[in-house]
């Protein structure tokens, strides 16, 4: 992959912290008599001396924002300031429900169309259906106009119990249909599915840790034991994390009572472990854990538990490497602070956070940008451990603290069919669109599909990659036949996964988009031939290494390749 296409996947995929800097004028005369006081009155003398006496009127509300700002960007990367105007929205991912219509909805070029309606919201009791377009709300055109996905967000949510009129296009129809909707609590999920992937072993996706991510991760093994699933594989690749509360509730569904789950130590913050209370769903049950780069903080902590207890095995690439612990601190205009007030360790006693500089928040954001270039993807021999800084697990293997999670089998990125094309499809958004506009115009033949196989099928007959090619052109995409010919099987995958996912959501999207995962299929072999099992494992693990290898040989000689940026759907 060349340095262009990891930037680019880079910014796209990591948070950049906000580093905000000022000029500080020379001071030249003292023009209050009193002196300035030290300490922690200065910020607040300062403020005031130059709201009174600045040449020009000033706004001290914006210099009191700006001023903490600052302060806050010189502690570590993971400490930040939330202005009151965004508190709402920083806060509402996490929450296990916000206030909206319910529906999820896409742009592929200036209209917003409805993918799909939340069973038992608003939107489904006034009678919305999927693939309406939504030209007003309230008094304001909304179709034609570009607003951007975040104006459009803010204007279909609110309070609770508000009201919102839509204006809708249905089918062909030139007559708008108006639908008068009351704002209500719309479920946030963080457990995107759970399925079989062979006779007895269920898959989990849980893409963040929130409020509610333990009650649906509840629901999902209780539905899986009712199929006769004896292993489960949670795949807590690119969930960047959230609340240690949900982590915790869920490792101990796993571990034996007593067994020590986490422990967090700080400055002024005394050490308190977490340890398992023995009433698990699930302590027998085999497990393998799945993580990539960006899989980090609570997921950290899920995986470092079931890693340093020996409990599963962790399959993909070394973590993020989040090893801070953040509290939510708040100033009386609504505003917040998070604040890193702890570190937390494993159960073996290593911290896996990365190194960091206060101060330096941007350097720190490189740092997966500064793994992709060093091959870490490719090969685990790329990825140098600090010796001083070794654990043992319970069962005696050797871990590694002050650089992420690294995992028991490591898989290096996958390339295969990946070209130049494929990315520029992927990268566009072209791809995506077609996937939408093709649901779109097909609707009343695909809609008629009992369940996602019977639409896969037939999908699988179609002419879907020559027909995104023809569609990309107008996009500016031109065409490449030789490239196509490596990566139609990509290409199609994706197709089908998203045109899926337009009429049976995640519970379609997933058995689709995964079916050729490396990594997912390495964890069904795990658990099928007992590898996860510590006396099992030790034996495999050589062979292993030989074969990873081998195979990270032929990926880093691959003249091209790009990395995936899924669409996101939005919802209200």
């Amino acid at each position: 992959m060349n340095k262009k296409g990891h930037f680019i996947w880079t910014l796209l995929l990591i948070v950049v912290s906000l580093l905000l800097g000022f000029n500080a004028g020379r001071y030249y005369r003292v023009l209050r008599p009193q002196a300035i006081k030290a300490g922690q009155n200065k910020v607040n003398e300062a403020l005031e001396i130059i709201g009174q006496n600045y040449v020009d009127t000033v706004d001290v509300e914006r210099l009191t924002e700006s001023a903490v700002i600052k302060m806050v960007s010189e502690l570590d990367p993971h400490s930040s300031y939330i202005p009151a105007v965004d508190v709402e929205a920083a806060n509402e991912d996490l929450e296990s429900s916000f206030s909206g219509i319910g529906i999820q909805f896409n742009m592929p070029t200036d209209t917003i169309i409805v993918i799909s309606v939340i069973s038992g919201g608003p939107s489904e009791k006034a009678g919305l259906m999927p693939f309406d377009r939504i030209i007003t709300v309230d008094d304001s055109v909304v179709a034609g106009k570009s607003l951007g996905t975040t104006k459009i967000m803010r204007m279909l949510r609110g309070q609770k119990d508000t009201k919102v009129k839509l204006g809708i296009q249905r089918g062909n129809s030139e007559e708008l249909a108006y639908f008068d909707l009351t704002r209500g609590d719309i479920p946030n999920y963080s457990v995107d599915v759970s399925y079989k992937v062979s006779d007895d072993i269920g898959y989990i996706k849980v893409t963040k840790f929130a409020r509610s991510t333990y009650s649906e991760f509840l629901t999902a093994i209780a539905k899986l034991k009712q199929e006769k699933v004896r292993g489960f594989i949670v795949d807590l690749r690119d969930n960047p994390g959230g609340y240690m509360e949900s982590a915790i509730y869920m490792i101990n569904e796993f571990l034996a009572k007593g067994q020590m789950i986490v422990y967090t130590q700080g400055r002024t913050y005394p050490r308190n472990d977490t340890r398992s209370n023995g009433k698990g769903s699930c302590q027998d049950a085999p497990l393998v854990v799945l993580i990539n780069e960006l899989s980090g903080s609570a997921s950290e902590i899920f995986a470092g538990a079931i890693q340093d207890n020996d409990r599963g095995l962790i399959i993909g690439r070394r973590s993020f490497a989040k090893g801070l612990v953040q509290t939510k601190l708040d100033f009386s205009d609504r505003s917040e602070l998070m604040l890193t007030i702890a570190r937390y360790y494993t159960p073996s006693g290593r911290c896996i956070q990365k190194k960091y500089e206060l101060g330096k928040s941007e350097e720190y954001n490189y740092d997966i940008y500064n793994r992709s270039v060093h091959g870490e993807f490719y090969s685990a021999d790329s990825i140098k451990m600090v010796d001083s800084l070794e654990y043992k697990t319970s069962g005696g293997r050797i871990v590694y603290g002050g650089g992420g999670i690294m995992p028991d089998i490591f898989i290096p990125l996958d390339t295969v069919g990946t070209t130049s094309y494929a990315s520029s499809l992927f990268n566009t958004g072209v791809l995506y669109k077609f996937a939408l506009v093709y649901s779109d115009k097909n609707h009343d033949l695909l809609d008629k599909f009992s369940d996602y196989k019977a639409l896969y099928e037939y999908l699988k007959q179609q002419p879907l990659a020559y027909e995104l090619a023809d569609y990309a052109v107008e996009y500016g995409v031109k065409k490449r036949p030789k490239l196509m010919d490596i990566s139609k099987d990509l290409i199609e995958n994706q197709l089908h996964a998203y045109i899926i996912r337009n009429f049976f959501d995640y519970e379609g999207f997933y058995p689709v988009i995964m079916k050729n995962d490396g990594t997912l299929k390495k964890a069904i072999e795990v658990i099928e031939k007992d590898i996860w099992k510590p006396e099992v494992f030790s034996k495999y693990k050589s062979e292993h290494e030989n074969a990873t290898k081998a195979s990270a040989s032929a990926h880093l000689f691959r003249d091209e390749s790009a990395e995936f940026i899924y669409q996101k759907k939005f919802a209200m």
